[in-house]
């Protein structure tokens, strides 16, 4: 079994600032993390080759310094690990990514492809889902836990709002997790010696075969127009109602922003 894990190296911080001109996030010398939603699905690929044998190969779209992110994935029992790099893929929103990635996926062989739900740095939940679309495979997105592989088919429980649902898909499929499904195992002592003796492949523009107008910056429909820092003011109203006067004030105020009509 081939299983395919997406995963994004995100900032490591929540003062992030934002390139006037590109509309795009500065990333210079912000640390980095894996990304917590793809560290879980990591962790449901590498149980899965645990239990019934598996072949887990990491992909990441980023910065040459992504290669870092992969030694730690190799560290914790990754098979492989796949850095698509190049400045023609940078500033991609998630539609470019989701074009990029997809044009490398076609190139490898798969059972199933994990991806976390969403990105701390952008909170789209849209790659995953977008793949998908892209390889015109089925999906299941917001799964919480992994329930069976067999027969050519996964089964999983798929959180909703205030409820589950189980869901079957067939196989190959995309299911992207959420942080809950699994906490990811720590890398070993052996795991951290020899990731650092693995390959960690570099793939570039000329790798995958894809039309260079849907991606990166100039391929992306989706534009950060403006920016701003909300002013906190010192100065507020203090109220003191009960809950029947609370809600009418709450209802009231709502109204007036145009929030919700009467």
């Amino acid at each position: 079994m081939n299983i395919l894990v997406l995963l994004k190296q995100v900032p490591d911080t929540t003062e992030m600032q934002i390139d006037k001109e590109t509309g795009t996030l500065i990333r210079a010398g912000v640390p980095t993390i894996t990304n917590p939603d793809d560290l879980a699905g990591l962790e449901a690929a590498l149980r899965l080759k645990d239990s019934m044998g598996a072949k887990v190969t990491c992909i990441t779209m980023g910065p040459p310094q992504a290669k870092n992110m992969m030694r730690e994935l190799y560290a914790m029992g990754a098979d492989e690990a796949i850095v698509l790099s190049d400045m023609k893929f940078s500033g991609a929103d998630t539609w470019a990514t989701s074009n990029t990635l997809a044009a490398l996926i076609r190139t490898l062989e798969f059972d199933l492809i994990i991806a976390g739900r969403q990105a701390i740095d952008g909170d789209t939940a849209q790659v995953g889902p977008q793949t998908a679309e892209k390889l015109g495979l089925p999906q299941i997105t917001y799964v919480d836990d992994i329930i069976a592989v067999k027969e050519g088919k996964i089964i999983v429980k798929k959180a909703l709002e205030s409820t589950y649902e189980i869901v079957e898909a067939p196989l190959p499929c995309v299911i992207t997790t959420l942080s809950t499904l699994a906490s990811p195992r720590y890398m070993h002592v052996k795991g951290i010696s020899h990731a650092f003796e693995r390959d960690i492949k570099i793939m570039t523009f000329d790798d995958i075969q894809i039309d260079q107008s849907i991606i990166g910056l100039k391929g992306s429909p989706t534009k950060v127009k403006k920016t701003f820092t909300k002013e906190v003011h010192k100065n507020s109203d203090i109220l003191h109602l009960d809950g029947k006067a609370a809600a009418r004030k709450v209802f009231d105020i709502m109204v007036d922003f145009k929030f919700i009509g009467k």
